[in-house]
């Protein structure tokens, strides 16, 4: 009869504790790029929780109650970072140590733009629209890929046959972008945009942004800057002017009834998108062409 306790015993560890070793690692994500890249790098390894949705404003995301719980029970925390989370330390207060945090945006190059601070001195600030340059997110890729890596050594070959593939993908992506905006002369390669979110676009593909507000739709503009702003469009022969998919368009009215440049279609830059837009490579294609057609 004592073998009986023993043979159950024996039975626990050999079946038991491999099926929970090999429960999907939680992953929180507060970034739709991220969303899709450790859905992409992890597949059915990981179980991925998107924070903030798809056509949201990640500027404007603060998280909730059922947020911080999804992050007390995490592996691992995605964060878009370059100051793009405001709310880090709630979010590490929640996990209690349990999750890694990982801020993607910090391990792959800056762009800095030169802005006016409330005092009138000329400030520094940090881009971090990141994921407009598709060799940034093929980074990110290989910054998740190590990551879950390094929770779950065990499937370290499978973390990397994805992010392989998914790499690959984005690097058709950049062939065709380049192939399509080489149909755009240099010349009219201008962006008037509702915020100033595409200069990673703009230095990777030779355009010059022209925004109506700053890094984040929340910077107003002053009425000198949308005077400033109209004179240049004039002077530029700017064809067309872009909304956002987050932004107000009531400025952007204002510069088409006064310089005669038209709307050109909606752009999705503060992330993923839906429809066509829903996924990384769709919502690149969606910008490029949406631009290049406009423009041309």
């Amino acid at each position: 009869m004592k073998a009986l306790p023993r043979l159950l015993a024996f039975c626990f560890f050999a079946f038991v504790l491999p099926l929970q070793a090999e429960l999907p690692l939680k992953v929180s994500s507060f970034s739709t790029i991220l969303s899709e890249v450790a859905s992409r790098v992890g597949g059915e390894a990981v179980q991925v929780h998107a924070h903030v949705k798809p056509g949201s404003d990640p500027h404007d995301f603060e998280p909730r109650p059922g947020d911080l719980k999804r992050v007390a029970e995490a592996d691992l925390v995605l964060l878009s970072a370059k100051h793009m989370e405001g709310y880090v330390g709630k979010l590490q207060e929640a996990s209690g140590g349990r999750a890694r945090f990982l801020e993607v945006g910090a391990q792959l190059p800056s762009l800095w733009l030169r802005s006016q601070g409330v005092d009138g001195k000329t400030q520094k600030e940090e881009d971090p629209h990141w994921w407009h340059s598709v060799e940034n997110t093929q980074k990110a890729a290989k910054v998740v890929r190590d990551a879950l890596g390094e929770l779950r050594p065990q499937q370290r070959e499978l973390f990397q046959k994805n992010a392989a593939a998914y790499i690959a993908e984005l690097g058709e992506l950049q062939k065709w972008a380049r192939q399509r905006i080489a149909e755009l002369p240099r010349d009219k390669r201008k962006l008037v945009t509702s915020h100033d979110a595409l200069g990673y676009f703009a230095k990777e593909y030779g355009f010059t942004v022209y925004p109506v507000e700053g890094l984040t739709p929340s910077e107003q503009p002053a009425s000198r800057q949308v005077a400033e702003l109209l004179s240049t469009i004039k002077s530029q022969k700017v064809k067309a002017v872009f909304s956002e998919d987050t932004v107000n368009p009531k400025v952007l009215k204002q510069i088409t009834s006064e310089t005669g440049a038209v709307v050109g279609g909606q752009l999705w830059v503060d992330g993923l998108g839906t429809g066509e837009a829903a996924t990384y490579p769709g919502m690149f294609k969606h910008n490029v062409n949406t631009i290049v057609e406009a423009l041309k």
